[in-house]
């Protein structure tokens, strides 16, 4: 259906491009009577196009492209992106503004990636600190470049600090059982404050799934089966890629709950975002403090090996939900009898 006059359009540019349609409206004509345009942004979309071009019809934005700076930007994605995240992600992003400040008033296009650099070497705190500044620059140059602002996006050559080894021990029953009365304390309502408490449940998937965090914090919700009852993910290993492991029944409300909230990640950070591993860090941090618990999400891979070794389960069907290279497990095939296996062995672990 065409769009009113004085609208705007959304049109597919040629080539490859990773945003290839065009949102922009006509603000005049020249002299020999052609159509002078302002550029709204580029989406991935129609549809995205379609959206960014009904937000600026109903509430336009004022963009000088040339002029506009850190602090122009940011106060501008503010209102326009940061709504969409989840609470505590705008806290830690505003957090992490702060030590941007310093070229607040800079012309955006002028930010080099070495200026950007410079606010996580100098910021004086540990990666998680770290992670959020890079984020932070990460959402601000996708959104200038949407504006066309920028045509280059700097904010992929940074560099934060690694995250921090430590000593692996598996979660005891008593740990696991504060995790899971927290987790029932958040969903009967009660109030913690600034605590990230929305994530306490993905300790326990990293619990009973087994998986690593690049793993879980990469599974798209189109590889989680319900009826199947089912997910599938891995990514470091032949042996460990694209494995099938059954959900367990006392997460499967849980995944249930995540899978229905529609986002193209499992444990999205917003709608069609992977949550940094940085921030999921810090978050974990926080909640694990709150309980007392010295443990790191690895450690929930080591606990979920060792609850399906003590229950007694099969050696195979344990490398095979853990992706491990083993003898006794061959070529991976998934059969409607081995996936039942692995259920059954999944099962005996119990609350």
């Amino acid at each position: 259906m065409r769009n009113p006059n004085g609208y705007g359009s959304v049109t597919r540019l040629s080539g490859n491009r990773s945003k290839p349609f065009w949102v922009k409206k006509t603000v005049g004509w020249n002299d020999k009577g052609y159509p002078i345009y302002i550029t709204i942004g580029y989406t991935e979309t129609r549809e995205e196009g379609n959206i960014l071009l009904a937000q600026y019809n109903k509430e336009p934005w004022d963009i000088d492209k040339a002029k506009i700076t850190l602090n122009d930007l940011f106060e501008l994605w503010k209102e326009k992106k940061m709504p969409k995240l989840s609470i505590s992600n705008q806290k830690a992003l505003r957090v992490a503004y702060r030590y941007c400040k310093p070229l607040s008033n800079m012309k955006y296009k002028d930010i080099k990636v070495y200026h950007m650099q410079d606010t996580i070497d100098s910021c004086g705190r540990g990666y998680s600190t770290q992670g959020g500044i890079k984020s932070l620059w990460v959402h601000l140059d996708n959104f200038a470049f949407e504006l066309d602002i920028i045509n280059r996006c700097y904010s992929k050559l940074l560099t934060v600090a690694p995250v921090p080894e430590t000593k692996r021990s598996n979660f005891t029953k008593e740990e696991i059982e504060a995790v899971w009365k927290l987790y029932d304390r958040y969903k009967y309502g009660e109030d913690f404050g600034d605590l990230p408490i929305e994530w306490v449940d993905t300790i326990l998937i990293f619990i009973y799934s087994g998986f690593r965090i690049s793993e879980l914090l990469g599974m798209k919700t189109a590889d989680v089966d319900l009826a199947e009852k089912t997910f599938k993910g891995g990514t470091k290993s032949a042996a460990g890629k694209d494995r099938i492991v059954p959900i367990h029944s006392l997460i499967y409300e849980i995944v249930k709950e995540r899978v229905e909230q529609g986002n193209k990640y499992l444990l999205a950070y917003n709608s069609d975002s992977k949550i940094p591993i940085p921030y999921y860090y810090d978050w974990w941090k926080r909640l694990t403090e709150y309980l007392g618990i010295k443990k790191t999400p690895h450690e929930c891979r080591h606990t979920f090996e060792t609850m399906l070794d003590s229950a007694g389960a099969n050696r195979k069907c344990i490398d095979l939900m853990m992706g491990h290279k083993s003898k006794d497990v061959g070529e991976r095939v998934y059969t409607h009898k081995t996936i039942d296996e692995l259920r059954s062995a999944i099962e005996l672990v119990t609350r």
